[in-house]
């Protein structure tokens, strides 16, 4: 059975649907779950099943984890014997069902996993410009945010403001570009984010809210110094940057897939994104039983005092009359202001946020039970069903009974709290069932919809309404003004709603304008992420093929590198007639970077002179052979002086610079994407312009690399023997490689016309 990867959005629906998922798992083949506590060795087991469930993060975590190792045993995702039974290097990509796929291939699409190291940069900018932040206003000019965007730029007025308070003229000529950025993130962090929505301050550290589930994020920090910024902000110690090693964003792991699916309830309204990006059919399946949930219009008010104060009284209203009622809020701030609200009017309520995101499947499950009023942030229980009634109590043991038939166990069973949880059952479904009340709109129709989706499950009675007002987000930005006027217009008060198919329709299209931004967006980076995925995909490669590699393997692609090499300096230094030939500089190369002796030096000097009169293509082959039996004379005395970890020293040699260089790649290729978008105003697309640079920038990568390979191999002492096995960091031997005998200022040797301290130097 080709190997099968099912995905889940998080750990805690995954263990909840794990126990479903034992019924099948003795009809299917070996099943294996991975999770984040589970060790090397037994992860490895769990991919080599023909089933394994586990996380979204947890898969996309391992296949970088897998591309970061120095010993091929240490390889989870793609094991020895995986990849040694495929023509391919990909591993065992065959087959992946993604549960909530619409949460993780749209939601979560342009949010990549980032396996990092810290930088040493120091973190005093963040300080000194979190203090110049907050005298900066937007009613005075210094900077504009567009709410729509969700973006901030700082105005001239504003940069000026910044350079009296820094004490400079002119901050980019002075400071330069590195104190822009810490400027430009400050600024995001103290308009953009806001605190209990956007993230949490808990124990000294910020730690980010999922904004489509609420849940928190730890482990998970912004990128590009935001995070640091923030936690300037919030007054709580800053961590140093760090340096991304590897990443990869979910679409293009789950792309890697010969075979891929998903489920979801929420997917028909993104059918079309499904549809454009992943090339999926979206299916609607009929329910299991039919849908009779009442989704009632939406009430929007003026005002959210308005809004808040007719929740209350709805809630009031239904609690009265034991109806279980779900509220929905959107962030932390509004979740606890609703909570106050109903303690100062006596209602007893349960209260679901990431705060106490530990009791989530207990506080949902009983979500249920009469005259029960729970307040949750966004989805935070999607994935466990909300049962009229609280949660089913066992009506008999004759499962228990088919289970252990050996036994003889009597039948008599007290049902006493079967009956008490059907009579309350069918009092809940007198009052009408779970009513679900969403606070605010969200961005997409999806998220609202599986709040709706909350109430109403296999056959089951509901409601759903929406309490809106113009100061939402999503109506203020996007539909305020016109619903605004409207209720202007009819002198409507702020605690009278208005109804109607036309508020109805504004909402809808306001929603859907967003969602086509956003689907925009996503479009727009994959476009982008996918040229440095091809990148990611060719180093990944290479660098399996030198981790799996025989001795033969790695001394044949060595002795090409040579070659190229030698080519690149005979036509540097010895390029056209003999006359313009650098034999000085030639000789310094070959000694210093080919660890010639001074014999070799001798005998290739003596054939300069003594061979002046042979034409010069001919004593370039000449010289390119005398070379070449340089090569393998200091290459065989190296072999002969690290003795029998040789093996291991030229493969982490290869490894380890490989790793560096792809570091270094990955920062070269984020700020040529940040820095391309200016070319637009020279009426040139900034995504061809894009690729066009990263052609060019891949070549000099593997360029890089084999030059580096192949020179650090001559500085390598028995002390390489003892080279570290790192994983994610950039290794001794990688720095060393840049620590070359050739001067700054002198010609690059790999004939590209430049300073070496503009090319391979950088």
């Amino acid at each position: 059975i080709p190997s099968e990867f099912n995905g889940a959005g998080n750990s805690k629906l995954k263990n909840n649907q794990n126990d479903k998922l034992d019924e099948i798992r003795d009809t299917t083949g070996s099943f294996h779950v991975v999770h984040e506590f589970l060790r090397s060795c037994s992860r490895r087991e769990a991919y080599e099943a023909d089933i394994t469930y586990g996380t979204n993060n947890e898969f996309g975590f391992d296949y970088l984890r897998d591309n970061l190792v120095y010993n091929s045993e240490q390889m989870v995702q793609s094991s020895p014997s995986q990849l040694l039974s495929h023509k391919s290097w990909e591993g065992k990509h065959n087959f992946a069902i993604i549960d909530e796929v619409d949460s993780i291939l749209i939601d979560e699409a342009r949010t990549p996993l980032i396996i990092s190291v810290p930088d040493t940069e120091s973190e005093e900018l963040y300080r000194i410009f979190s203090g110049l932040i907050p005298r900066l206003k937007e009613e005075d000019g210094d900077y504009a945010v567009d709410e729509k965007m969700r973006t901030v730029s700082i105005t001239e007025k504003g940069i000026e403001k910044v350079e009296r308070m820094l004490g400079v003229k002119d901050i980019y000529t002075e400071k330069g570009i590195k104190y822009v950025h810490h400027l430009e993130q400050s600024l995001r962090a103290k308009v953009l984010f806001k605190r209990d929505k956007d993230y949490i301050v808990k124990n000294g550290q910020v730690i980010i809210i999922d904004e489509f589930t609420g849940r928190f994020m730890p482990g998970r920090r912004w990128s590009d110094g935001l995070h640091q910024a923030i936690e300037a902000k919030e007054g709580v110690v800053v961590q140093k940057e760090s340096r991304t090693v590897a990443a990869v964003t979910f679409q293009n792991y789950f792309r890697m897939y010969k075979k891929l699916s998903g489920m979801t309830g929420t997917a028909l309204t993104s059918a079309e994104e499904f549809k454009k990006v992943y090339n999926f059919e979206v299916n609607v399946i009929p329910t299991n039983r039919s849908l009779i949930r009442v989704d009632s219009p939406d009430k929007v008010f003026q005002t959210q005092t308005g809004k808040f104060k007719a929740v209350i009284e709805e809630i009031k209203e239904r609690n009265q009359k034991g109806q279980p009622v779900l509220v929905g809020a959107i962030s932390i701030e509004k979740n606890e202001f609703l909570s106050a609200m109903l303690s100062r009017e006596g209602i007893k309520y349960n209260l679901l946020n990431a705060k106490n995101h530990e009791r989530e499947a207990e506080i949902i499950a009983q979500a249920g039970k009469k005259g029960a009023v729970t307040v949750a942030t966004n989805m935070a229980g999607r994935g466990v069903d909300i049962a009229l009634g609280g949660i089913k109590p066992p009506k008999s043991i004759s499962n228990l009974k088919s289970q252990i038939s050996n036994l003889k166990i009597i039948e008599e069973f007290n049902n006493k709290d079967f009956e008490e949880w059907q009579k309350e059952r069918d009092e809940v479904i007198a009052a009408g069932g779970l009513f679900v009340i969403g606070t605010e709109r969200h961005e997409a129709r999806r998220i609202d919809n599986q709040l709706r989706g909350r109430s109403g499950r296999q056959g089951d009675p509901g409601e759903t309404q929406f309490f809106l007002s113009l100061e939402d987000d999503v109506l203020r930005i996007f539909g305020g003004d016109r619903l605004k006027n409207m209720m202007g217009t009819f002198g409507i008060p702020e605690d009278q709603p208005i109804e109607s198919k036309l508020v109805s329709a504004v909402i809808e299209s306001a929603q859907s304008k967003i969602e086509g931004m956003n689907f925009d967006a996503r479009k727009y980076t994959l476009e982008y992420d996918d040229v440095i995925n091809k990148h990611r995909d060719k180093i990944y490669e290479f660098r399996k093929k030198i981790l799996f590699a025989t001795l033969a393997f790695l001394e044949e692609e060595f002795r090409k590198i040579g070659d190229e090499e030698t080519n690149l300096i005979l036509n540097f230094y010895a390029r056209g007639d003999k006359i313009e030939w650098n034999k000085e500089e030639l000789l310094n190369v070959l000694k210093n970077r080919f660890g010639a002796g001074d014999e070799n030096i001798a005998e290739i000097s003596e054939a300069l002179e003594v061979e002046k009169f042979i034409p010069p293509d001919l004593l370039r082959e000449n010289l390119k052979d005398m070379i070449r039996g340089i090569r393998q004379s200091v290459y065989q005395k190296k072999k002969e002086e690290l003795g029998e970890n040789f093996a291991a020293i030229l493969r982490n040699l290869f490894l380890q610079i490989i790793d560096f260089f792809w570091l270094s790649h990955i920062e070269t290729m984020d700020y040529t994407r940040a820095s391309v978008g200016l070319r637009a105003h020279g009426q040139r697309d900034p995504l061809v312009e894009y690729k066009n640079e990263a052609v060019r920038l891949f070549r000099e990568l593997e360029s890089a690399i084999k030059s580096n390979v192949f020179f650090s191999f001559f500085q390598l002492g028995a002390a390489a023997g003892h080279i570290h096995q790192v994983k994610g960091e950039s290794p001794a031997i990688s720095s060393a490689a840049g620590k070359e005998r050739i001067g700054r200022n002198a010609p690059c040797h790999c004939g590209s016309g430049k300073k070496f301290k503009k090319c391979h130097g950088q």
